[in-house]
């Protein structure tokens, strides 16, 4: 559920907004916002595969932006149940939380649900404080990058790579032909890079913990809440 090199066209405008009220009749409001699934920048497929989805990017945005307006809100509550997603999505919804904290001086709280692991952790950094239900699934401090080789199978069928290219680069991570040593210093050095950079926002987001025993903690596993609180997480 990371898949943190792919890089989506930014789209999938949110639909209409419709604010509900959850509990209480006036003063005061504590906007509840759902970042859920799989997080994106486009639009997502429906289940049924009719139509798209909004992004859940451009919805989050969208949420915050109408929150930020409204001078009732007093503070907001991010309700996060996600396996992750792409690093780009993770990285816009990490800012668009800073860019609302530094537009209204309001409390944000992020409450883990059933799984808030990989790159919905990531966004949760951005919040004030962040809060788990006991049966919750967390962590997931990483990058992967899935890659399989087939032309073992290839040949077996007859079949042959033909693929051209502008640079010996150019197909890295092919699964029409081995991955050579070059390519894997290449795909890694892409790899830590974007992990030194979810490092940080853990850092930032957990300033109890020092950026080494963040690197400690981040080695992809996944916690349970009770790990999670008792590591600084």
């Amino acid at each position: 559920g990371t898949g943190c090199i792919t890089i989506d066209v930014l789209g999938g405008k949110p639909g209409k907004l419709q604010e509900t009220v959850v509990e209480g009749e006036r003063g005061p409001k504590i906007a509840l916002i759902d970042i859920e699934g799989v997080l994106s920048e486009g639009a997502r497929p429906t289940r049924l595969g009719f139509g798209e989805d909004e992004s859940p990017v451009a919805r989050v945005r969208a949420q915050l932006d109408k929150a930020a307006k409204d001078r009732a809100v007093k503070a907001v509550v991010l309700r996060i149940h996600s396996p992750g997603g792409t690093a780009t999505a993770s990285e816009i919804i990490y800012g668009e939380i800073q860019r609302f904290k530094a537009k209204k001086s309001v409390p944000v709280v992020a409450q883990l649900v059933g799984i808030a692991t990989s790159g919905a952790y990531y966004a949760a950094m951005a919040a004030d404080s962040v809060y788990a239900n006991p049966t919750t699934v967390t962590g997931s401090i990483g990058v992967i990058f899935v890659s399989v080789n087939v032309s073992g199978l290839m040949a077996n069928l007859g079949l042959a790579d033909q693929t051209i290219t502008t640079g010996p680069y150019k197909d890295a991570g092919s699964p029409l032909r081995p991955m050579t040593p070059e390519d894997r210093a290449l795909m890694q050095g892409v790899l830590n890079d974007l992990y030194r950079r979810f490092v940080q926002v853990v850092a930032a987001g957990r300033p109890q913990l020092s950026a080494a025993r963040v690197t400690e903690l981040a080695d992809g596993r996944i916690y349970s809440a009770t790990q999670a609180q008792a590591s600084g997480l």
